[in-house]
C-alpha cells in the first residue's frame, strides 16, 4: 500500500543509461528525455559546463580548460563521479525540485555487467536522488518494448546493438536462457571509420564526422545505388584543412570487422541454445533493436548468415527504454529485475 502511494505521488522513471545516449521514460508521459551521454567539465575544478546535446558539440572542439568526455564505456560506468553528475542533471530536467517524493528508477544494463559495475550503477542512481533503484538487462527490456510475450515457454531471440555493446539473448519464461554481451557496437564502428579514413586518405576526422558518415552512407551489404558524402578534417601530412568525397563502399570496408563480430555473436548464441528454443526462434524470428539496427542492410546480412527471419523494431532507438518503462507498470514484469 505504501509503495503504491509513493508511486502515485512520486514520478517513477525508466532510464536507458547508454554509452551513446541516455533516455528517460515515465509511465504517464512516455519518453521525456533523449540526450547524448556526454558531459563537458571545467578542467580547473571539474564543475559542469554542459551536458547532453550541448556537450556533444564540444567534442573535439574544446580549449585546454574544458574537457568533454563520455562517462560511459561499453555500456557501463567508466567515470563514476561524472556519471553521477550526468544522471543528476538529466533527472533534474524531468522532475521538479518541488516534488517531495524521490523517484523510483529502473535502469537497464548489459547482460555481461559485473557485480562491481552493478553496484556503481545502483549507487549513482541513489546519489542522483532515487529512493529505489532496480536493474533490468537490456535484451529483456528490448523484448518487452517490442511487445514480445516473454512469459510463454517458447524461445525469442533479441539482438540489441547499442553504442558500446551488442547484447544477444534468448528469452523464455520471463528469463534469459542464454546471453552473450559483445563489447563491439556503434562506437567501435565509428572508431573503425576514423582509422580507415586516416589510413586510406591521410585525413584525420572527428568522432561526430565519423558517426555522420556511418548513419548517412554506412551499410552492411552492397546497396543498389551508390551513396556519397563529403567528409572534412585535417590533412595528416601538412596539418591543413582537407575535404574528400567518400562512398558507401568505403564505409562498408571500414566497418567490416565490427559487423562480422556482431553476426558471429548471433551464430555463436544459436550454437549454444537448446534445440527446442532454436526451433521456436526459427518460427518467431530474430528481433533487432538499438541504434545499430538502423545500419542499412544489416537485417539482410543477419538473415543470410543465420537463415533466421529478422524483424527490426518500429523505433529501435527507443525499444529498450520503452520496455524498461513498461516494466514499471505491471506486476508481471517485477520478476525480470536482476537485483
Amino acid at each position: 500500500m505504501w509503495a503504491r502511494l509513493m508511486s502515485f505521488f512520486g514520478k517513477d522513471l525508466a532510464m536507458d543509461l547508454g554509452t551513446a545516449n541516455t533516455l528517460l521514460y515515465t509511465p504517464k508521459d512516455g519518453i521525456v528525455l533523449n540526450e547524448p551521454s556526454v558531459v563537458a567539465l571545467d578542467a580547473r575544478d571539474d564543475s559542469v559546463i554542459a551536458v547532453g546535446k550541448e556537450a556533444k558539440e564540444y567534442l573535439g572542439r574544446t580549449p585546454e580548460r574544458i574537457r568533454a568526455i563520455r562517462p560511459m564505456k561499453d555500456g557501463v560506468i567508466a567515470d563514476f563521479e561524472v556519471t553521477k553528475k550526468m544522471i543528476s542533471f538529466f533527472i533534474s530536467k524531468v522532475i521538479s525540485k518541488k516534488n517531495l517524493i524521490k523517484p523510483r528508477i529502473v535502469i537497464c544494463v548489459p547482460t555481461g555487467i559485473t557485480q562491481v559495475e552493478k553496484r556503481a550503477v545502483i549507487e549513482s542512481g541513489h546519489q542522483a536522488g532515487a529512493r529505489e533503484v532496480r536493474l533490468i538487462e537490456e535484451p529483456m527490456a528490448a523484448a518487452i518494448g517490442a511487445g514480445l510475450n516473454i512469459h510463454l515457454p517458447e524461445g525469442n531471440m533479441v539482438v540489441d546493438i547499442g553504442g558500446g555493446t551488442t547484447e544477444v539473448a534468448v528469452i523464455t519464461l520471463s528469463s534469459i536462457a542464454h546471453s552473450q554481451s559483445v563489447r563491439v557496437a556503434g562506437d567501435e564502428m565509428n572508431d573503425a571509420i576514423r582509422r580507415y579514413i586516416q589510413d586510406e586518405f591521410k585525413l584525420l576526422i572527428g568522432e561526430n564526422m565519423a558517426e555522420q558518415a556511418k548513419i548517412k552512407i554506412g551499410s552492411a551489404i552492397e546497396l543498389p545505388e551508390r551513396l556519397t558524402m563529403t567528409v572534412s578534417g585535417k590533412n595528416i601530412i601538412d596539418g591543413t584543412p582537407k575535404a574528400i568525397e567518400i562512398h558507401d563502399g568505403h564505409i562498408r570496408e571500414a566497418i567490416a570487422e565490427p559487423v562480422k563480430a556482431i553476426v558471429l555473436s548471433v551464430r555463436t548464441a544459436l550454437e549454444n541454445t537448446q534445440p527446442e528454443l532454436v526451433s521456436d526462434i526459427a518460427t518467431n524470428g530474430l528481433l533487432l533493436a538499438g541504434g545499430g539496427a538502423l545500419l542499412k542492410g544489416l537485417d539482410q546480412l543477419v538473415n543470410r548468415e543465420s537463415t533466421l527471419r529478422v524483424v527490426i523494431d518500429e523505433d529501435p532507438l527507443t525499444t529498450v527504454v520503452r520496455g524498461t518503462g513498461l516494466s514499471l507498470e505491471g506486476k508481471d514484469f517485477q520478476k525480470v529485475y536482476i537485483n
